[in-house]
């Protein structure tokens, strides 16, 4: 029967050594979500210091609501031109104005 494996995974690149790029591109074609940090923002000390713009979910249609996925890609487009830093510190000071998920993607409407 099918199941599920969640595995965890860090991977340092930009090292300059060859095998760590072919063991990272390895990995990267089997995994369902990536997660991309941000060393510019963990300078300035902003957390979560996260490459918004590099990071996502494959799938994600089977996640969310189309309604959501459509705020989704309406709100990466916004974020995307920003630059990180500028796209993390919009998308933080956005979020704190809303206690939830849905409320913020409320507010894209007003």
């Amino acid at each position: 029967e099918g199941g599920s494996l969640t595995i965890i995974a860090t991977a340092l690149i930009d090292t300059g050594s060859r095998m760590d790029e072919v063991i990272f591109e390895e990995f990267k074609g089997t995994g369902n979500s990536e997660i991309i940090l941000d060393r510019k923002l963990s300078d300035k000390r902003t957390w979560p210091a996260i490459d918004i713009t590099k990071s996502g979910t494959r799938k994600e249609e089977l996640l969310v609501d189309k309604g959501t996925l459509s705020k989704m890609w309406v709100l990466r487009r916004i974020l995307m031109p920003m630059g990180v830093t500028d796209a993390m510190e919009f998308l933080l000071s956005k979020l704190k104005e809303s206690k939830t998920n849905a409320d913020f993607f409320a507010a894209m409407n007003t």
